[in-house]
C-alpha cells in the first residue's frame, strides 16, 4: 500500500501540521457562505446518482458539474484528473478521491453521515478510505445504474 493518497494520510498526521492528525477540516457555520463545487463524471449512471444524491441532501449548497460539460482549468485541474476521480473544490481547495467523498459526507444533513466523513479523514481510516473509494471507482460499472461507459481503463 505505497500509493501516494496513503502515505499522504500518515505523511500529514506525522507533521503535525494540526490538531487532528494532520487533516484539514471544513470549517463552516450556519452563517459562512461556502462555494462547492462537486465535479464528477457525467457518462457514469452511478456517479451521476451518487453526485445527485449530495446535492439534494447537503446541508449547504453543492453544485454538481459532469466534467465533460465544464472547463475543468477554471478549478485548477486537468482534465485527466477529474477523468480519474471525483473532486470537490471548496473556495479554491481542492479535494479529490477519498478526501471528496469524506468532505461531501462532512456537509450532509445526517449526524452520522458527517461523523462517517470526519472518520473518513483520519488515519489510519484514510487509508481505508482510499482502499474503498478505488475499488468503488474501478467496479462502479458493475454498481445499480453503472453501464459499460462507466468501466476505468486498466
Amino acid at each position: 500500500m505505497a500509493d501516494a493518497e496513503h502515505s499522504k494520510c500518515f505523511s500529514e498526521r506525522s507533521a503535525g501540521s494540526s490538531p487532528a492528525f494532520g487533516t484539514k477540516f471544513l470549517q463552516i457555520s450556519e452563517g459562512n457562505h461556502m462555494n462547492a463545487t462537486l465535479i464528477f463524471d457525467g457518462d457514469c449512471g452511478f456517479c451521476t446518482t451518487a453526485a445527485n444524491f449530495a446535492v439534494r441532501h447537503s446541508h449547504f449548497p453543492i453544485t454538481a458539474v459532469a466534467w465533460q460539460l465544464t472547463d475543468v482549468t477554471e478549478y485548477g485541474l486537468l482534465t485527466q484528473q477529474t477523468a480519474d476521480k471525483v473532486w470537490l473544490v471548496v473556495d479554491g481547495e481542492r479535494y479529490g478521491g477519498h478526501e471528496a467523498v469524506a468532505r461531501i459526507l462532512t456537509l450532509q444533513r445526517r449526524p452520522l453521515s458527517t461523523l462517517l466523513g470526519y472518520l473518513m479523514l483520519i488515519p489510519p481510516m484514510c487509508a481505508v478510505s482510499s482502499l474503498g473509494y478505488r475499488l468503488v471507482a474501478r467496479y462502479r460499472h458493475k454498481l445499480p445504474g453503472g453501464t459499460p461507459a462507466c468501466k476505468l481503463p486498466r
